[in-house]
């Protein structure tokens, strides 16, 4: 899966995560997050608001998901 930055440096995990529909809430995209349940380039991420920039790969729930600029 894709996701393209359109006019934007970056976008915040937990946004990025509820944007997709991977989570339904914030809430509970910062609750997976807290929990180690993310990844961000092969690394378990859990800052909620990390600045997910392009060229980045984050990892929910068997879902990859490829950071692209547009």
């Amino acid at each position: 899966m894709d996701y393209n930055l359109e006019g934007v440096e970056f976008i915040p995990l937990c946004d990025l995560l509820k944007v997709l529909g991977l989570c339904q809430t914030g809430g509970h995209a910062k609750l997976v997050i807290s929990h180690g349940e993310v990844m961000v380039d092969g690394v378990v991420e859990l800052r909620k608001r990390c600045k997910i920039r392009k060229n980045q790969t984050v990892e929910y729930n068997g879902q990859k998901i490829s950071i692209k600029e547009s």
